[in-house]
């Protein structure tokens, strides 16, 4: 894309479904999409056990809920996430204003760097929740496969959420010359 601000075309340019999806933060972002449906999903689905002694289910993580817990709501938070920003990512080229380009960047780079710092947190509890764990409470090894992916996917999205914000700082490095030029000697308004 020639000539554009903060990486995207000229402003009101067609819509082309095959530049977005070639773009390297829009691929970054639907892989994150993908890890948070892994990580909420194994452990919606596979992360609750059923005591036959105690007739109630309990997280596979030591027993602590609030593992569990912590785990369903980034992946959902995150998958809630990333569709906004493929949203703005299909609804970017069509935003005219360079200060309005410069504000989804930036809060792009602000929200990508807080998701990684979360999953971050993330893969450390259930890691540590996992390590800690009794085989007593789980002697069939019930749901193990899906505990650990879920650590494996949070410890991945680690790298797809600090990557998406180093490529947003470089989008927004990325001046043209036009821009800086236009910021530096503003034209003068016509009386």
């Amino acid at each position: 894309m020639e000539g554009g601000a903060y990486g995207a075309g000229k402003a009101g340019g067609a819509f082309d479904p095959y530049t977005l999806v070639r773009q390297p933060h829009t691929i970054l972002r639907v892989v994150s999409w993908l890890f948070s449906i892994v990580v909420f999903g194994s452990i919606v689905n596979e992360g609750y056990l059923n005591s036959a002694s105690e007739g109630e289910e309990f997280c596979i993580y030591n027993r602590n809920p609030s593992a569990c817990s912590y785990g369903v709501a980034v992946g959902v938070l995150a998958f809630l996430t990333c569709l906004l920003y493929l949203a703005l990512d299909v609804y970017f080229p069509q935003i005219s204003s360079v200060k309005d380009r410069k504000k989804a960047v930036l809060s792009d780079i602000g929200v990508s760097a807080f998701w990684a710092f979360l999953w971050f947190v993330g893969f450390c509890y259930l890691a540590n929740q996992w390590q800690v764990s009794k085989p007593k409470d789980n002697p069939l090894n019930e749901g193990t496969d899906a505990a650990r992916a879920a650590i494996a996917f949070s410890f991945f999205s680690i790298f797809t959420w600090s990557l998406t914000a180093a490529l947003a700082v470089q989008r927004f490095k990325d001046l043209t010359f036009q821009e800086e030029y236009s910021t530096l000697f503003p034209t003068p308004a016509q009386p």
